[in-house]
């Protein structure tokens, strides 16, 4: 019988992301898979803005972005020509540092895993979860070892990063209502040469099989992702790369030099009926799976397990009651199903048959899209969403207050100036007040009885045009979000903010 605060089951990027937390935050973890390796082939390519701020916490950010690529346009391709080019080059300016990014999962895989190494812990390979109970006030699980041998596993919780095929939610027995899109979908890694090989973005419109060019870091590499129509789509399991280049491929002009990795699947659009249930708790494709379109599946799952972490952190170490992990439920399901909603409606629009839907996307969205990305406030907008940094947690039961147009449960909105910016001071992963103009010596007084981090700015315009208040208290949770928002803070409201959840601060 071995013991852990936490047994984490999957070494995706969910379940690495989880584990690293963790370990930051003083939890013992253990993270089992029941592959022999990292993967070596994957479908998640994008890396939106608001993983990347996160990432800012374990120092992880630049190193995303060194290995990565930034894509800076999106082609509109009908008929074999490039109909509109949309430019990405600015599109992030006074919203967050990153712009739309692309970095294969199996590189982002093996960055996880060697930051987690040199924080102590090492993915148990060949290590299978067979069944668990949860037993009240523990987990005991049985798990298989590469060698056949069979161990029991204690820990307080368990955490279901295991996929879409998650024993652990078969285990809670929660449903995962939803569907099956009827197109078959295949990726390959490619390195290949033509005019859509110029590092942008490019994507099919038309009649033919969708078809989405990713670049990826490097002259000529390419992940292309598309659908398989007609009777090809018969006989998935047995097609080649071969089977499928000759439709869209040729209408985007790509010459394929060598095709590193090909697969097809099926794409679903579920959301689990709940997210935890007892000691266990789901995140990523166990909890929700979708379409590819806006790249936000491998991103979702990142952000349900940050924003688990530091729950789970907290009621482990005493400072939290345990019903502070309801909260990530109410957190992330929502959002959830609002993802597959509007994924399920973007990639219908872009995969539909018929003549109606074929003039939509050839002659409709090429005049529609570059007309409306000239305008700040569409631009805005859709990448404001795309990169999820208006992902927010309002009206939730750790949300409390306004400034503004700034509430509890909102992002902290990034304000740069003069080379620095307020990001920079959150890597501390704890409870920290911030106010931009002056504090209060109460709340100074406050802040170091309970060593809590207290950044106080000197006030700027660009504050004000990142929307925050002069002079207001904001109170950041450890991942950043905005907890309280009040623009007459004082020491009794966080006291109250405090008490009324029964969580006890930590700082730095």
């Amino acid at each position: 019988m071995t013991r852990t605060d936490v047994l984490v089951v999957g070494a995706g990027p969910t379940g690495l992301v989880l584990a690293l937390w963790l370990t930051k935050l003083g939890v013992n973890v253990r993270i089992i898979d029941k592959t022999s390796q990292p993967g070596t082939t994957s479908r998640a390519v994008a890396v939106q803005a608001r993983t990347l701020e996160l990432y800012r916490q374990l120092d992880l950010s630049d190193a995303v972005v060194s290995h990565g690529h930034t894509v800076p346009a999106i082609n509109l391709w009908v008929q074999g020509e490039t109909k509109a080019r949309i430019s990405f080059e600015t599109i992030n300016a006074g919203l967050t540092p990153y712009g739309p990014m692309t970095f294969p999962q199996d590189e982002h895989e093996q960055l996880l895993i060697a930051k987690l190494e040199t924080l102590g812990v090492r993915v148990e390979r060949q290590t299978e979860l067979m069944e668990f109970s949860d037993q009240g006030d523990h987990v005991t699980a049985r798990l298989r070892g590469a060698d056949g041998q069979e161990q029991e596993c204690q820990s307080s919780y368990i955490a279901g990063c295991d996929g879409a095929r998650s024993v652990i939610r078969h285990g809670i027995g929660v449903g995962f209502p939803g569907g099956t899109y009827q197109q078959v979908f295949y990726v390959a890694d490619v390195e290949a040469s033509g005019p859509a090989m110029d590092g942008e973005l490019h994507v099919d419109l038309d009649e033919a099989d969708f078809l989405a060019i990713f670049p990826l870091k490097g002259p000529g590499r390419a992940r292309l992702i598309g659908t398989v129509r007609d009777e090809r789509a018969e006989r998935a399991d047995t097609l080649t790369f071969e089977d499928v280049s000759s439709h869209a491929i040729d209408h985007l002009k790509v010459k394929v030099e060598k095709v590193n990795w090909f697969s097809t699947y099926h794409v679903h659009h579920r959301v689990a009926d709940h997210f935890a249930k007892g000691r266990a708790f789901l995140l990523g494709d166990a909890a929700h799976i979708h379409s590819p379109a806006g790249g936000q599946g491998m991103n979702t799952g990142i952000g349900d397990a940050i924003n688990l972490a530091w729950k789970l952190a907290a009621v482990i170490s005493g400072a939290a009651r345990p019903d502070l992990l309801d909260s990530y439920e109410e957190e992330r399901i929502a959002f959830a199903r609002r993802l597959v909603a509007t994924t399920d409606r973007a990639f219908s629009l872009a995969t539909a048959e018929g003549r109606i839907a074929e003039i939509v996307r050839t002659r409709i969205v090429p005049v529609l899209a570059p007309a409306a990305f000239k305008y700040d406030f569409a631009r805005r907008f859709m990448f404001e969403t795309v990169s999820q940094i208006t992902l927010n947690y309002r009206d939730c039961a750790l949300s409390q207050g306004a400034a503004g147009h700034i509430k509890g449960g909102d992002r902290l909105p990034w304000a740069p100036v003069a080379g620095a910016d307020n990001f920079d001071f959150l890597s501390t992963m704890s409870w920290q007040v911030h106010f931009y103009g002056s504090s209060h010596r109460e709340i100074e007084a406050w802040c170091a009885e309970k060593h809590i981090p207290l950044q106080v700015f000197e006030w700027h315009r660009e504050h004000e045009t990142a929307g925050l208040v002069r002079d207001a208290l904001y109170l950041l949770r450890p991942d950043s979000y905005l907890a309280l928002v009040t623009p007459a803070g004082t020491a009794a409201a966080l006291e109250r903010y405090f008490a009324d959840r029964g969580i006890e601060p930590w700082g730095s």
